[in-house]
């Protein structure tokens, strides 16, 4: 018969677990990843509400803008332009375009307020500005905002002042002149001779902000070509 033999009792010293020391040094450890993990997810949060901001005021530039170039270009407009020609008006009489001037009118001229002219497509021609036909775009600088002139005196805020603050606004009158010819040599006289097309464009530069965060900031430049050229002078023969 084969003894039976008895197996030691594991001692004491080789049940025992982890000691303090490696308990800290695990528990710095996880702190390690746990703050790692955190700050690239903050990181990853601040980004993308950065991004959403900038997104946001560049939409809203260009969205003004926009609006601006649309209804600059028809600065001008006159429904009875016929009766600035001589043929259009032999019968009731010449006219000068009552609706043709625009602030900065020199070339080169540069401000922070556009103000125009142009007919109510609605209402009958009557050859001469109403309340209702004066409009602009200018700066509010105490208000951070763009506003839009819809009549005389009455200036609305075209920008939300919640989201945007506009910081620069500015308007530069670049005209061309265009000589035009006449078929007989101009006589003497007041007006000018032969008479010069003024091809009339606007540089527009606007710049701001988010109101939430200054640090988020975004400017955009476009060109307006006004559609409705100035004549000035006539043929004299």
């Amino acid at each position: 018969m084969r003894p039976v033999t008895l197996r030691a009792m594991p001692s004491a010293r080789s049940q025992r677990g982890l000691s303090i020391v490696e308990m800290l040094v695990g528990v710095a450890i996880g702190m390690f990843i746990v703050a790692a993990a955190t700050l690239m997810v903050a990181t990853q949060l601040a980004d993308n509400r950065r991004l959403l901001l900038e997104t946001q005021i560049q939409q809203d530039l260009r969205a003004t803008a926009d609006l601006i170039s649309r209804d600059l270009r028809r600065a001008g407009y006159w429904k009875a332009a016929e009766r600035g020609t001589a043929a259009g008006g032999a019968a009731a009489g010449m006219l000068a375009n009552p609706y043709v001037n625009i602030s900065p009118a020199d070339d080169g001229d540069t401000a922070s307020e556009v103000t125009y002219r142009y007919a109510n497509p609605v209402t009958v021609e009557d050859n001469a500005v109403t309340d209702d036909e004066r409009l602009g775009f200018r700066l509010n600088a105490a208000a951070g905002s763009i506003e839009s002139q819809l009549g005389a005196g009455n200036w609305q805020a075209l920008t939300d002042t919640g989201a945007l603050k506009v910081t620069r606004f500015r308007v530069t009158a670049e005209h061309q002149p265009v000589t035009l010819s006449c078929y007989l040599a101009c006589s003497p006289g007041g007006t000018v001779c032969p008479p010069v097309r003024m091809v009339r464009a606007y540089k527009v530069e606007i710049a701001g902000e988010a109101r939430s965060d200054a640090t988020v900031q975004r400017s955009l430049r476009t060109y307006v070509r006004v559609r409705n050229d100035e004549i000035i002078g006539e043929c004299r023969d």
